[in-house]
């Protein structure tokens, strides 16, 4: 047991009450889209839907799940996402893991490491990069969606600080019983950088998943919208042609409903997986941010 003082109690008051007004602004909007979307017509359309469904109903998902478009752009975003993912953790591990190594055993280490903090700093530009990927005619496919961001360098110094982290007497022990740079990586370093590998694969998910602009400029056929960018012509742009719904069954739904049903689901994902990588999201983030 030990006393708390004044000081110590007052801050943890304010620090308590900031939290939890955070947090309320963070799940109060989610709270009401949901509600909107649960809503009848003639409540949404006057806008007295607050955190609670009025006129309960499931309509607008029935006609959400039903809509083709909507769930092409749901299938090409989860596509996007797994293999944009796969790619990205896979460049962050090598390159993080390579510029782990101290200046003795890797003798261009700084060379390469200013030229992956330019990059981070100063971008080609918007017109440089589209022409980029109109020449290597990647416009249109999935690819044009991926490979852009393939390296994100944020995502690698975390990791590379959190390798430097690893005691050398593991990787020293590898090296003794004849194992190779591939080997230590695969059974050294990954195997006690789950901390750090949870965190930055929820950061290059969830980029992945709410990236709407690359899909509106690289993709030319609509069909190809991933669902950020097919939630924004609805949503931002107000084109409600995309939404494939029988005029017909619009008379029981306002289009408020429709677009909060649309934007919950495509939330739904990420609030479902962002839970299991929680308690290694702090501990990843801490480690991975200290620099020897």
């Amino acid at each position: 047991m030990y006393h708390k003082s004044t000081g110590y109690k007052v801050f943890s008051l304010f620090n308590h009450t900031f939290l939890i007004i955070l947090s309320l602004l963070c799940i109060l909007p989610l709270m009401h889209v949901l509600a909107v979307s649960f809503s009848g017509k003639s409540a949404a359309t006057a806008n007295i839907v607050n955190l609670w469904p009025v006129d309960f109903t499931w309509e607008s998902y029935e006609k959400t799940i039903d809509n083709p478009a909507f769930v092409r752009a749901l299938f090409y975003s989860v596509y996007r996402t797994v293999l944009g993912t796969a790619i990205g953790m896979a460049v962050i591990i090598f390159a993080g893991y390579a510029l782990s190594k101290r200046n003795a055993a890797f003798k261009s280490r700084n060379v390469y490491m200013w030229f992956f903090v330019f990059t981070m700093l100063f971008s080609g530009g918007l017109v440089p990069g589209y022409i980029l990927i109109t020449e290597l005619q990647l416009i249109n496919t999935i690819w044009a969606l991926v490979l852009p961001g393939a390296l994100s360098v944020y995502n690698m110094i975390l990791l590379m600080n959190f390798f430097r982290t690893i005691p050398a007497e593991l990787e020293e022990a590898a090296l003794i019983d004849g194992a190779g740079l591939f080997r230590i990586l695969f059974s050294v370093h990954l195997p006690v950088s789950t901390p750090a590998l949870a965190t930055i694969t929820l950061f290059t998910l969830v980029g992945h998943w709410n990236s709407w602009f690359d899909g509106l400029i690289y993709m030319m056929d609509t069909k190809k919208y991933p669902l950020a960018t097919f939630l924004q012509t609805v949503v931002v742009q107000q084109d409600f042609s995309k939404m494939s719904i029988n005029p017909e069954d619009m008379e029981n739904l306002s289009q408020r409903t429709v677009k909060a049903a649309q934007i919950f689901i495509g939330a739904l994902p990420i609030l479902l997986v962002y839970p299991f990588l929680q308690k290694y999201f702090v501990k990843g983030i801490v480690l991975g941010a200290v620099k020897e």
